[in-house]
């Protein structure tokens, strides 16, 4: 799977995408092989779990997000998927995933919301929290204090 050409594609993908039109023939130009060929050769390295994730790294600072927020809640095992899909009926929810609780860290549940201004993801909180089974479910809110710089996995 992870032939010559493959690797050779991985190198190319971590340093992201060209910004043009058409970024995969773009690489493809770049490789020699067909854009068509970039693409199913994308396909199988996800199919087979080499790439396991492909998508945007968007940097909200420069889109004015200055507030961001992660949400860590503690939910009963058998609720999770439930809740889970009941934050990502929000459109400032922009991640969501479970963790296992640890000892030191009692919660499995996280989610990010990115806002102009505190006060605004505050209250996109608060609608959250509005619902029903989220009243009296443990949670922290924990704003970022810098951003990192952001990228994607390096594949050398």
């Amino acid at each position: 799977m992870l032939d010559e050409l493959n690797q050779q594609l991985l190198a190319q993908l971590s340093d992201g995408l060209p910004i043009c039109s058409r970024p995969y023939d773009e690489i493809s130009k770049r490789l020699s092989i067909s854009e068509t060929e970039v693409i199913e050769r994308i396909t199988a390295l996800q199919q087979s779990g080499i790439i396991k994730r492909f998508g945007v790294i968007v940097k909200h600072a420069a889109l004015g997000y200055r507030a961001n927020a992660m949400c860590v809640w503690r939910i009963p095992e058998n609720q999770i998927d439930d809740i889970a899909r009941y934050l990502l009926t929000f459109p400032f929810v922009t991640l969501c995933y479970q963790r296992p609780m640890q000892p030191e860290w009692q919660y499995n549940l996280y989610c990010m919301i990115h806002g102009k201004d505190k006060e605004t993801v505050t209250a996109q909180i608060g609608q959250i929290r509005s619902h029903s089974q989220m009243q009296n479910v443990e949670h922290q809110v924990l704003f970022s204090s810098r951003c990192f710089k952001q990228r994607g996995a390096i594949y050398r």
